[in-house]
């Protein structure tokens, strides 16, 4: 895995006139770091990529909006600043890198009822500090190379799942979203109804299919042997491929957003009284010491394995297999995340992190280029810039049942990235970090018992003349 940031040109390729290099240097910011900057930011496909911005919405929020109603979260400023984020992070890694709550924090200060702002301010100070440490040192890239894939493929697994089991719960009971508290079974009919849940997945399923790249373009133009079956209509099949075509590249997340937007202001119509234009005060938060205890034993030391596992070396190994020859240090992406939060937690904005479900549930709906956050980050901006925390007035309606679709196909898409465990061992070792992780609700204590099986097995194989550190090195992403 390459420690090279992206946006530092390979001097040995690149090709740059003499005069244009002089008056680079002059100016001290290099012509090629622009034209990277440019290439990561433009669309693969438009309707594509506008539809995968919409794939990481399911988690975002949920959680955005529990912790805006339930702890007085600054939504206005965390949507300015998450905008921000995925700007830059669009520009800097040039693939939909994610822009997330970080969950164990989020869970924390929703359970507890004496963690407030102040806490959970301090909880992401301290986590991306230490994340930040880890990465400018280079010993995040020490730890990427100790823990095997199958461990990483064990959390990934678990997290995918439990996104998914949300999804459901989301799906067909009624939630209250600021006590994550489910309110019995949903209704069949209605603007928030099972009916209207299961015709958006019946959707999603008719346009994107599994998440294959092409749509229908692989079964285009079919070889037939029979020379009766040749004779077939020309102009009926170029209709049926045509409409096909049109349906594929439907943007089936935008627009089931789009839904959940209308029906928002459709189920309470004198929401558009209460809401105020302009964007809310920027304050910097006090944290006191009581907070900055809390924060750590609470909120930091639960997160940090979680941030390390799922939103560095997940994010790394994902985004690896997802977009092959465009792979980024663990290095990199842990410094990224930390000043996100040495910058935007000191003044109220929710800790975040990089998430593998995210960059799943984006590939999943068709981001592929940092285009694609770029744009989610420039409506963020907007409607913190514009509503503020009044925006949380219209999610409060917005179908939570709408919202457990997106986020069902965002943790399918992620659970299969396990699809590469193809021996039993590797198995073996991935389904038992996996159960532990569910059951305990604990991604770091499925990876202590993932990494306590995997060395068990390891030494149980060691034959004579080898090695244990090349057999370990040899189950290394």
């Amino acid at each position: 895995m390459a420690n090279q940031n992206p946006l530092i040109p390979d001097l040995e390729t690149a090709e740059i006139p003499s005069q244009t290099a002089d008056n680079d240097h002059v100016s001290g910011f290099p012509a090629s770091v622009v034209q990277k900057v440019k290439t990561n930011l433009v669309f693969r496909s438009k309707w594509a990529e506008l539809n995968g911005a919409m794939g990481d919405l399911g988690t975002y929020i949920p959680i955005l909006l529990t912790l805006t109603l339930a702890k007085d979260l600054n939504l206005g400023t965390t949507l300015i600043f998450t905008g921000v984020y995925n700007i830059i992070t669009g520009a800097i890694y040039g693939v939909p890198m994610p822009v997330q709550p970080m969950k164990s924090i989020a869970s924390v200060a929703i359970s507890e009822e004496n963690f407030g702002v102040p806490e959970i301010m301090a909880s992401g100070i301290l986590t991306g500090g230490i994340l930040f440490v880890l990465g400018v040192t280079g010993l995040m890239q020490l730890v990427y190379k100790l823990i095997p894939l199958c461990v990483v493929r064990g959390i990934q697994l678990a997290q995918g799942l439990s996104f998914a089991l949300t999804a459901v719960k989301y799906i067909r009971k009624i939630q209250n979203l600021p006590e994550s508290k489910s309110l019995g079974d949903r209704h069949w009919l209605g603007l928030d109804g099972l009916v209207l849940a299961i015709v958006c997945a019946c959707f999603i399923v008719i346009v994107n299919g599994v998440g294959e790249d092409h749509g229908c373009n692989a079964k285009e133009n079919p070889i037939n042997d029979l020379g009766e079956q040749q004779r077939v209509d020309d102009g009926t099949r170029k209709r049926t491929s045509r409409l096909k075509k049109i349906i594929f590249s439907l943007p089936s997340a935008f627009l089931i957003f789009v839904l959940g937007v209308v029906l928002a202001f459709i189920r309470r119509p004198k929401v558009v009284h209460e809401i105020k234009f302009g964007p809310s005060a920027l304050e910097v938060v006090n944290i006191s010491r009581h907070a900055w205890k809390e924060g750590f034993i609470k909120g930091a030391i639960p997160q940090l394995p979680v941030s390390i596992l799922n939103s560095v070396i997940g994010v790394c190994k994902l985004s690896s297999d997802l977009f092959p020859g465009s792979d980024f240090s663990v290095t990199s992406l842990s410094t990224t995340v930390g000043l996100m939060n040495l910058v935007g937690s000191w003044f109220g904005a929710m800790p975040s992190c990089h998430g593998a479900g995210g960059l799943a549930g984006q590939y999943k709906f068709g981001g592929r280029s940092g285009g694609c956050v770029a744009l989610l980050g420039a409506a963020k901006l907007i409607l913190g810039l514009l509503l503020g925390s009044h925006l949380a007035k219209i999610f409060n309606q917005f179908p939570v049942g709408v919202l457990g679709v997106l986020l069902l196909f965002a943790g399918i898409e992620l659970a299969m990235a396990s699809k590469d465990m193809n021996t039993k061992e590797d198995s073996f070792v991935m389904l038992i970090c996996t159960a532990v992780s569910l059951v305990g609700s604990s991604a770091a204590l499925g990876f202590l018992c993932g990494m306590i099986i995997y060395v068990l097995l390891k030494l149980r194989n060691l034959k004579k003349g080898e090695t244990f550190s090349t057999i370990w090195m040899n189950g290394s992403p």
